[in-house]
């Protein structure tokens, strides 16, 4: 293999995101306990988790804002704790909240701030990417509450990313706006813009995310792609029928047997196994 090739190769399996022994206090509370954690090239990661576990403490070191007490991070292969302006040129952070120029348009907020990246995209093709070309001339004071946070991804993006951090996204969309908003997300992703996206609606990081991550106590509890998360994927199923219900680990002949006794049709039969709440909430209070 020639040199080239191996440099190929190494890059391709080298993640965007390494996390080793990660630990963070604050007087005598440990937000962050030991996290280990990878994030692989061009995925879409979720980091789920209840307020004080110790996601956003995290993902706060992640993005150079935030010192951390000892482990191992690197992030697009340089240590955030020693962040220079070409490494911050490669990660957009889309924040929960934003102070924005309420007062100029949208093409004039993102014209203003390409002018920070040394290789900006095209602010009416970004306009038109993530939804805004009808809204382009409008005070983003004007705009609804979807309108604004579709402006701060592309401000978010503007600089041409490698690395995406969305800090809840949606919160406070309506079910519409949020759905329009995935599209936009899973747009990005497929360009081949690794997205690190942490958010309280679990529909979300199911419909978005490659794999998850529960955070709890200051640790990773799970980790793994949504439909398999803490065994989901494995546990028992719940037949359900009008005169009963049952958990199995074999639905289809129970189902059969319900059938036979029924003479074919099964009323109310359902048959369920545990959702990504019922995995999440059992890991973040196992007791």
């Amino acid at each position: 293999m020639t040199q080239a090739a191996t440099n190929a190769a190494t890059e391709a399996v080298t993640p965007a995101i390494r996390v080793r022994g990660l630990t963070k206090r604050y007087g005598d509370v440990h937000a962050v306990a030991g996290i280990d954690l990878d994030v692989r090239q061009g995925e879409v990661f979720a980091i789920l988790g209840p307020n004080g576990a110790g996601k956003s403490t995290t993902v706060e070191i992640l993005e150079g804002y935030r010192t951390r007490d000892s482990g191992e991070v690197s992030v697009l292969g340089s240590d955030p704790g020693r962040p220079t302006r070409l490494w911050r040129s490669r990660i957009g952070i889309v924040l929960q909240t934003a102070n924005d120029a309420a007062e100029l348009s949208v093409r004039e907020t993102l014209r203003h701030f390409a002018e920070y990246y040394p290789r900006s995209r095209n602010v009416d093709e970004l306009i038109e990417l993530v939804g805004l070309t009808e809204s382009a001339s409008k005070r983003v004071r004007q705009l609804s509450g979807g309108q604004r946070r579709r402006v701060d991804v592309a401000l978010g993006v503007i600089g041409r990313p490698e690395l995406l951090f969305l800090d809840e996204p949606t919160t406070g969309f309506d079910p519409e706006a949020r759905r329009q908003f995935w599209e936009l997300i899973e747009g990005l992703a497929h360009d081949g813009t690794t997205i690190v996206l942490t958010t309280h609606y679990l529909e979300e990081a199911e419909a978005l995310a490659d794999r998850v991550a529960v955070v709890a106590r200051g640790r990773v509890v799970a980790l793994g792609d949504p439909a398999t998360l803490g065994g989901r994927a494995t546990a028992k199923a719940k037949v359900t029928w009008s005169d009963g219900s049952v958990e199995t680990d074999t639905p289809t002949q129970t189902v059969l047997e319900l059938s036979a006794r029924y003479g074919g049709e099964v009323p109310g039969l359902s048959v369920t196994r545990p959702t990504l709440e019922d995995v999440y909430l059992r890991l973040i209070d196992p007791a």
